[in-house]
């Protein structure tokens, strides 16, 4: 329990962080000569509408909180839980813009905002392949040694691993995996990327 929260602590001092990355327009952990793999793009109309949508029902609630008399304290405690709504709103957004998908020479590093970070090296990628599917409403699943990190519940790249590895969940606990899937915007980037040292042993597969 101890675990979990300072995790979530954890992930809302990155949040900030990465707003003021996403305003200087710099990204995390993207070192040069990498390939980097975004995925905001999917989910950012849904975002978008969301934050709308929050920051509409904040002025609304305020409005209505002021009309009918509600004490003080009581409407600045609402109206503070609803601005940290929309501030983690904006947190995720920005996470996810700079902290994309990176492939180096070296490893192939799978991400999801502050939530969820995978180092995997490249000598232990069996094979990478584009593959759509559905992959539930959660952000990280795992079921029979298949790894999903989905955004807006889709994946589109899938990576077979020469041997199972092990990884740390967004609230501290471990699995196993022996297949990875994830969403990429552009996924034949990073596909591309991956197979780029077929030479040196990874199949390709389409």
């Amino acid at each position: 329990m101890v675990r979990a929260v300072l995790r979530i602590v954890g992930f809302e001092l990155k949040g900030f962080i990465a707003i003021g990355l996403w305003a200087v327009r710099r990204r995390h952990g993207v070192p040069p000569g990498a390939i980097a793999g975004t995925y905001a793009k999917e989910q950012a109309f849904m975002l978008t509408l969301m934050l709308f949508a929050m920051a509409v029902e904040t002025v609304v609630l305020d409005l209505l909180l002021v009309a009918v008399e509600v004490p003080a304290a009581v409407r600045y405690a609402v109206l503070i839980a609803d601005v940290y709504g929309l501030l983690f709103g904006v947190m995720l957004a920005a996470a996810c813009v700079t902290r994309p998908h990176v492939v180096t020479g070296d490893e192939l590093r799978i991400r999801y905002g502050v939530y969820f970070d995978l180092r995997i090296r490249r000598d232990r990628i069996a094979s990478v392949r584009g593959s759509g599917g559905y992959d539930g409403s959660r952000m990280v699943s795992v079921e029979d040694g298949r790894l999903s990190v989905a955004v807006a519940s889709r994946t589109n790249v899938t990576v077979e691993l020469t041997e199972p590895i092990t990884f740390v969940r967004p609230l501290g606990g471990r699995a196993e995996a022996s297949t990875v899937r994830f969403f990429a915007d552009q996924p034949e980037t990073v596909v591309a990327a991956l197979r780029a040292n077929q030479g040196d042993g990874l199949p390709a597969r389409s």
